[in-house]
């Protein structure tokens, strides 16, 4: 990898991790587009630590709230019914479909899931899920329950497959259960933490090995590109949670859809490769 390719999925990591367009998604097709070949999963993960960094400062005390609350919680049964410890408890519960699938499925997720067919097909496929979940959501809850917390972490493992969306899945199914988007926004942020950074320091390994297929990064340039998704990425945190209070998701849906469609196009004409 050359440092102007670190800098340039290092920025689009960034400005696509928080958005539910799927930021794996965008550098498999640009390292793909750019770079003749594929940066990799792990390399992926990795840098996706930066852009977690950023969700834990932006959210800093509400994280240091729930933690106060688990642990007091967890001593004094009296202080159970905290919203706070409750919350702590659904980002856990939110979290373990994506540890075990992720853990289960690791060979199939870095090699046949990259196939940039599957993305472009999945790209579309979602965008419609996503418009139709944003029509008829019913947005009249702001509190979630056990049930919601499991069922936008399963929506949320969905995301091991390019072009799902992380934030796309888990806002999705919010929107199905009635939440208010805000509401599936921030719980979205908070459920992305332990799924993110558990599968970057599961694949830092991987990123030091350099040997394997596709685009090799250094490690300065794996830590470069870290950084800079970690301050894009911190923007992009406030100005989601601005936007979806005031607009819906189409603006996303139709991205995805015509991003999907050239990708196809690409593919048919043999412009890029699949795998």
């Amino acid at each position: 990898m050359t440092w102007f390719q670190a800098i340039i999925l290092g920025l689009v990591q960034g400005l696509t991790e928080f958005l539910p367009i799927s930021s794996s998604a965008h550098i498999r097709i640009v390292s793909e587009l750019w770079f003749g070949d594929d940066a990799g999963a792990s390399f992926t993960a990795v840098i996706q630590l930066g852009t977690e960094t950023a969700v834990i400062i932006y959210f800093a005390k509400d994280i240091w709230r729930l933690l106060k609350a688990w642990f007091v919680g967890l001593v004094k049964s009296d202080t159970r019914a905290d919203p706070d410890y409750k919350l702590a408890w659904y980002v856990i519960i939110g979290s373990a479909p994506i540890a075990v699938l992720g853990v289960v499925f690791k060979d199939l997720i870095r090699t046949e899931l990259r196939n940039l067919w599957i993305t472009a097909i999945v790209l579309m496929v979602f965008a419609v899920v996503l418009a139709v979940a944003d029509e008829l959501g019913k947005q009249t809850r702001d509190k979630l329950t056990m049930r919601d917390s499991f069922l936008m972490g399963l929506a949320q493992a969905m995301a091991l497959v390019p072009g799902v969306s992380r934030s796309g899945g888990t806002l999705t199914a919010g929107l199905f259960l009635g939440l208010t988007r805000e509401s599936a926004t921030r719980y979205s942020f908070l459920l992305a933490i332990p799924s993110v950074f558990g599968a970057g320091i599961f694949s830092i390994p991987d990123v030091l090995d350099r040997s394997g297929p596709g685009v090799q990064a250094s490690i300065p340039q794996t830590v470069v590109a870290t950084i800079i998704s970690f301050v894009v990425g911190y923007a992009c945190v406030a100005w989601l949670l601005r936007y979806v209070a005031k607009h819906n998701y189409m603006l996303f849906v139709w991205y995805r859809i015509l991003v999907g469609a050239l990708l196809c196009g690409l593919l048919a004409t043999g412009a890029i490769s699949a795998t």
